[in-house]
């Protein structure tokens, strides 16, 4: 009789485990999977983050349920029973923690993906700073919930946060640096912009120290954080990531101005609707600038989708309006200036002076 209750005794923990093990398998693989199925159906991410969040650590919950359950009907010392159940709290204060990290950055990057015209502003700097912080209160309140003390750590971590932050002054500032980047939004992953210094490229990520810009090389430029934000920088994707294009042009004299400008525009509204990259709705337009020494100056106004689809429509552009230009009689004078030489020099002419004209390249012309 005696060792049918030892038995019994035995088998109502080792049971309690099993069924808590069983049921968070079947939650996991079963319960969860169909609710994930349904959520999906009703096309809002938010549920989809929920479950991903979860995966994983519901069986670890059913299984501390189960040893928790264990210990209430299995004899053991006071000490080792209040021992055990700090460890079980704290596991399982620890895996909500996980969670709770888990859903900020999935949300976090779910709002801005679907707020800033589906490029994630959530850089690696954002990202770490949100888990440092949940992580930080998770663990004080699992310190404060197995009985430890804080306020001593906590006057302690002051202290040496004061020796700390002299000893990485300049850590910091590019930390805070980043930290202002981030807020001000006014450089963003997926930006193009241009340092004053000539570094130029998309921003890749904007991390503790250091701000990743990628080359149309695909060549990656490291700048400190501190640099961007005392430094004067061009944002090519700010506010509008679709940005003007002007191009220059220059005619001769002797061209009908009239069909130079619906010449112009023609190949200009064909551009921006067959090459990929331009805005097809974008209305083109042309303005005459000013009599220079042997063209009529123009300048055309296109528009981009993004700052890299300027190559390929300037590009475009050139070739089918020189082809155009060449089947309309249109002429691109060759670049001259007027030369007045002197009647000293041994050359005479009208006015004491002889009007020549050469090319750029040093040849004289007639």
């Amino acid at each position: 009789m005696n060792k049918l209750l030892t038995i019994l005794k035995l088998l109502v923990p080792v049971a309690s485990i099993l069924a808590g093990f069983i049921v968070g398998s079947v939650l996991e693989r079963r319960v969860l999977t169909k609710l994930h199925a349904i959520a999906i159906k009703t096309g809002w991410q938010g549920y989809e983050i929920f479950f991903k969040s979860i995966r994983g650590l519901t069986l670890l919950w059913c299984i501390i349920a189960g040893i928790f359950g264990a210990s209430l009907s299995f004899p053991l010392g006071p000490g080792l029973l209040i021992t055990l159940h700090r460890t079980l709290l704290a596991t399982l204060l620890g895996s909500g923690t996980i969670v709770v990290a888990r859903l900020a950055v999935k949300f976090i990057k779910f709002y801005y993906s679907n707020t800033a015209e589906g490029a994630s502003p959530l850089t690696s700097l954002l990202e770490n700073l949100t888990k440092i912080a949940i992580y930080t209160i998770g663990f004080l309140i699992i310190l404060q919930s197995i009985g430890v003390g804080i306020t001593p750590l906590l006057t302690a971590l002051g202290v040496g946060g004061v020796s700390i932050g002299l000893a990485l002054q300049n850590t910091l500032s590019n930390l805070f640096s980043g930290l202002n980047i981030i807020t001000s939004k006014k450089v963003r992953p997926g930006d193009y912009i241009q340092m004053e210094t000539g570094e130029e490229g998309y921003v890749i990520d904007v991390a503790w120290r250091y701000t990743i810009v990628r080359e149309i090389p695909d060549n990656y430029i490291v700048i400190p954080n501190a640099k961007i934000v005392s430094s004067t920088f061009k944002n090519y994707s700010f506010p509008d990531r679709e940005m003007l294009l002007l191009i220059s042009i220059g005619v001769s004299y002797d061209s009908d101005l009239e069909k130079v400008e619906a010449v112009t525009l023609d190949v200009a509204s064909n551009i921006m609707k067959e090459v990929p990259g331009g805005a097809p709705e974008y209305e083109p337009f042309m303005r005459y600038e000013e009599f220079g020494y042997f063209s009529i100056n123009c300048t055309v106004y296109l528009r981009v989708k993004e700052y890299l689809d300027h190559l390929l429509v300037r590009h475009e552009f050139i070739k089918r309006l020189h082809k155009r230009y060449q089947i309309e009689g249109i002429k691109i004078p060759f670049p001259i200036k007027t030369v007045y030489i002197p009647e000293k020099y041994g050359i005479s002419g009208e006015n004491t002076s002889l009007k020549r004209s050469y090319r750029i390249n040093g040849k004289w012309g007639d």
